[in-house]
Formats: C-alpha cells, structure tokens, sequence
C-alpha cells in the first residue's frame, strides 16, 4: 500500500468532515492539498500543507486553520499524535501498531510489493537505443540504453502496457557508405591490396569478418557484378552482420527489446508507409507546396531554394515548416520519421517516449508537431535526452577502443567492469546531466561505489538468514512466520527502516509519472544505507542484533524485516537490469 496515497485519502475526509466553507459558502478545492514526508524525519511521518493551501479561500489564517485540522486529525486511531510547525505545516505522528500492519502487508507481497495500477493498461511505446547499424555501439549509446530500458521496467512496474522498441536506420547515405567500406573489406579477404581506407569510410576493424564472410560465400562474384547490384547484396549481409553484433552488445547490458523496427520497411512498395503518412497529413490541412526561407547559419541537408511539399508543423508548434518532399519528388529524412510515427500511432500506442542522445535536441520540436498533427492531439509524446558520458580510469580520462578505431564501444566498458555496475551507475545521475564515469571507482569495494553498496545490502540480507538457520535453528522461515511477531518491533532505528521501506511505492508512482528511473537508484542506495547503518547497531548494541538467540519471537519479527529489505532490494533492482546477489565474493 502506499501509505501517503492512504493519508491523502483521509485528511481529505477529515477536511470534509470539519465542514470548511470559501468565502462564498461553497466547499474549498482540495487538489492541491499535497501529503508527503517530511523532510526532516524528527517532524513527524506524514507531512501536509492543507492549511496553507486552503487558508486564502476559507478566509483563515494558516496556523489557526492548520491547528482545526489537527485537532480532528487526533482522532484517527493510527495517530499518535499531531503538531504543527512553521507557517502552518501539520505533521502526523503514527503509531508503531499502523507500521507493524504495513509491514506485515509488506511481507506478505514479497518482491510485488511496491507493484502499482497507475498506468491502468495505459499503452506505451518507448525507442531507445536507435543507433545507426553502421559500427559497434559506443558508450553513448550506452546510457540511452540503460536509460530506456529502465524506465520501460519501471512503468511496467507501475501498471503501464510497455513496448520497448529499437528503430534500425537501415536506409540512407549512412548504409551506402557503409556498404562501400565493406567492399573494401571484401576485397581485402580476396587477397587484393586495398591500402589506407580512404576518409569518409568506416575504419574500424569490426568490419573484417563481414568482408571476410562474403569472399568465403561469394569468392569473387560480387566484382563481377555491376556495382549496384553487388552493393545491394552487401548492405544486407552487413545490415544484418551488424544487427547481430548490437544485439550481442544489447544482451551483454541485459537489454532486450520486443520490436526492432526497420526504417527501410517505411520505403518499402514505392515508399507506401511514407506516401499514406504524407496523404494522411495532407487530408487534415497540414501539407502544402512552398518555399522555405534560408535558415541562419548553416544550411541543413534538406534545404532548397525552391517550391516544395511542406508539412505545416508551425501550426502545432513548430518553429518553422518542415520539408516532406524535395522538388525532385524525393522524400526527406523527415518524411520518414513521420512515417514511423504514424504508424506507432496505428499500432494503438497512446504514449510515444524516444530516449534521445543530447545531441538531438533540436529534433524534439519536430516530433512534438508529427504528435499533435498525426493524432489530432490525442496521442501524447515525450522525449527524453540523455548527456555524455565521460570515462576515467582513476581520474584519468580513458583512450579511445582499437576495436572501433574511432570511439570506446559499450562492450569494452561492459567486458571491465561488469553489466551491473554500468546499468546502475548510467542511473545515478539524472539524464539531462553529464555523468563521469570511472573505471576504477565503480568496480572499488566501499560505501562511495553505490552499487558494491546496494548489492552489498542484499548480500547480508541473505546472510543473516543463513546465519539464522545455522547459528540460531531458524529452519522454519515463511512469509506467514515472519509475519507473527511484528509488534515486537518498538526500537525506533527498526520502525524507522519500516518507514524507508513504506516510501517504495510513491516513489515507483512517482519516478513513473516524471520518467525519472535514476530516482530508484537513489532509493535503493539511501535504503542500503540505512540497512547498513541498523547492522552496525546491532554490532555496537546486542540487543539490536537481528538474531536474538534467547528471544525467538523478537528474531522472527527482525527476520521480517530483513525479509522486506531484501524483497526491495531484489524488485528495485531488477527494474534496473541489475542482480540482487545472495552473497559477495
């Protein structure tokens, strides 16, 4: 349950029940009554600014409005007591009987504790990774893909109809340069001497093998062939070469998406996808033949300096029209992104959320005007912008990977350090702020490495219920057991981790509805902590240790609370991608 959705509910009752009136006799509007934590844990557990709010419409000042509402508050019979503080904050006190039932619940749920129905089957599509299937993916890529498929966890998590889909720009320019350097790379297995690769062509050595597994099928048939035809052939066996080595890398990052969606389908039939988009825009008054003016500065690549068809995307709030067809009859890059997402649009998608590399920024206007135009405002779009990353090795910044020639490809990171540690730490900054990450520190064994903490705090979980059963003779341990003997628990440090834990599911609803997955890293980190902290209490104090040998009621209660923990721990994690160890070596 989530505990200030439950406090929200009755203080709203209890304002209702005090018969508040505006000015003008009507009942006040409770909307913006908020209900939270405190943000200093000694005011209290539940924190409300419904006199504040409320104060200017019922015509009372805030403290004796603040000091009504509490007075009916007391009566609740989980309120242990009810104060007021500052210019009209009331804090709620509750009774340790109130967190010995929201544990119990807790223990009950297991690792769906925290699982919410906010999305309600609300049907979502988020694209993430998207990168070009011209190379092995770099570290940028990376955090675009941790970010995306976390938060496709997460609103899964909370209730939403997720599909994590991954858009291939299989056509373009890119696919024939690329299909150039191969034949270069063909030609060198065939024995020939094709010298330095020339600039403009891609470099890397991850090309080889393609040219070599195309003299082995071919020998030298594709030479004999006209070039068009020979080039054909080879952009689909390095399309699919490369696919297969970004699924590899995907997988080694535990990411796995349920669509991959190829762009060369949108010009597929004479380009079908993109006409009926274009048509469909066009029947709904956002298309018309015109010039556009010069941008300042540079030119961009669809820029012509005479009439064409233009998408009207100022009129849903662009800053300026879009090309969708050259004078030449040609489609622009843009047409196909319309194409695409026309056609999420049609799959039933009410959500479209791209997670997007910083760099493009600039696109994110556009899209929001494809959204409006193609949906007639029904269906919602989001995009999601995610900064570099900087690598160190020990403060020092890190070379580029031989491998790709050119960048430090996802798999070099991965293969050091370990798919845990780089999923949690691509988290533990917000996306829209550079994150430095370093090779050495994420892989060091102390408190100032988070994940070695957080997984840490799962491992002694599981420590302490072997020690449990081996030291203390605990072999009967279910969830119905743990769960007996919770008023046991009256030491404020035990009820106080019952409070971090009862924080859970308003934080899922609530990193849910901002996008926001890294505020679960942070969670999961402040709740290792405090478990660390009750640990080294029962080190300095026996009688906080969680295995009381003469006092087996009191242990089983303590064991349901490390049971929660735990059960947290394993749940947050694993919307991360990352595991919950059962121990540390």
């Amino acid at each position: 349950m989530n505990i200030f959705a439950d406090f929200d509910a009755r203080i709203k009752k209890t304002l209702q029940s005090i018969d508040l009136k505006t000015k003008d006799g009507d009942a006040p509007d409770l909307s913006r009554v908020s209900v939270e934590p405190p943000r200093d844990p000694s005011h209290g557990d539940i924190a409300t600014n419904a006199a504040m709010v409320l104060s200017k419409a019922v015509g009372e000042a805030p403290r004796e409005l603040a000091a009504r509402i509490a007075a009916a508050l007391e009566a609740d019979a989980d309120v242990a007591s009810v104060n007021v503080a500052g210019p009209g904050f009331i804090n709620l006190q509750l009774k340790d009987s109130y967190w010995h039932r929201e544990l119990a619940g807790m223990i009950e749920s297991g690792t769906d504790y925290g699982r919410s129905a906010l999305g309600a089957g609300r049907k979502v599509n988020v694209e993430y990774v998207s990168a070009n299937p011209t190379g092995p993916m770099h570290v940028g890529h990376c955090r675009g893909a941790v970010v995306g498929d976390a938060l496709a966890n997460l609103l899964k998590f909370a209730g939403y109809d997720v599909t994590k889909e991954y858009y291939i720009n299989d056509a373009g320019a890119q696919i024939d340069v690329l299909a150039r350097s191969v034949m270069l790379r063909y030609r060198e297995a065939l024995g020939d001497e094709i010298g330095e690769i020339p600039s403009g062509l891609y470099p890397g050595d991850y090309l080889v093998p393609v040219g070599e597994a195309l003299a082995s099928e071919y020998g030298r048939q594709l030479l004999q062939m006209p070039e068009e035809e020979a080039l054909a052939i080879i952009k689909d066996r390095t399309i699919d070469a490369m696919m297969a080595m970004i699924r590899a890398d995907l997988d080694a990052l535990n990411v796995h998406h349920d669509v991959f969606f190829s762009e060369r389908s949108l010009h597929a039939e004479n380009a079908r996808a993109i006409r009926s988009a274009i048509n469909d825009l066009t029947l709904k008054g956002h298309v018309y033949k015109g010039k556009l003016p010069p941008p300042k500065g540079q030119l961009p690549d669809d820029w012509e300096d005479r009439e064409q068809t233009l998408f009207r995307s100022t009129d849903v709030g662009d800053d300026m029209d879009r090309p969708l067809m050259k004078s030449d009859g040609s489609f622009t890059y843009f047409a196909a992104d319309v194409a695409y997402f026309k056609n999420k649009y049609d799959r039933g998608f009410e959500e479209m959320i791209y997670v997007l590399g910083a760099d493009h920024g600039g696109y994110v206007k556009r899209l929001e005007a494809v959204a409006r135009a193609v949906s007639g405002g029904k269906a919602e779009f989001t995009a999601i912008l995610c900064q570099l990353v900087r690598l160190f090795r020990a403060g020092e910044p890190v070379r580029m990977s031989k491998r790709s020639g050119e960048f430090v490809t996802l798999r070099d990171v991965v293969d050091e350090v370990g798919r845990d540690p780089v999923r949690f730490m691509m988290l533990y900054r917000k996306n829209d702020a550079p994150l430095d990450f370093d090779f050495a520190k994420v892989t060091e064994h102390s408190k100032d490495n988070p994940v070695f903490y957080v997984q840490y705090a799962s491992a002694r979980c599981h420590s302490v219920f072997r020690q449990a059963k081996e030291q203390g003779g605990f072999t009967d341990l279910d969830r119905e057991t743990l769960a007996r003997h919770l008023d046991k628990l009256t030491d404020e440090s035990e009820i106080a981790l019952v409070r971090k834990l009862a924080e859970y599911p308003r934080l899922i609803e609530a990193a849910a509805l901002h996008q926001e997955p890294h505020r679960l890293a942070f969670y999961l980190y402040d709740l290792a902590s405090a478990f660390h902290a009750q640990w080294n209490k029962g080190t300095e104090n026996p009688d906080l240790r969680f295995i009381k040998v003469n006092d087996p009621d009191l242990s089983l209660a303590r064991l349901g609370l490390v049971q929660v923990v735990s059960d947290v721990l394993a749940s947050g994690l694993s919307i991360i991608g990352a595991d919950a160890p059962t121990e540390m070596r």
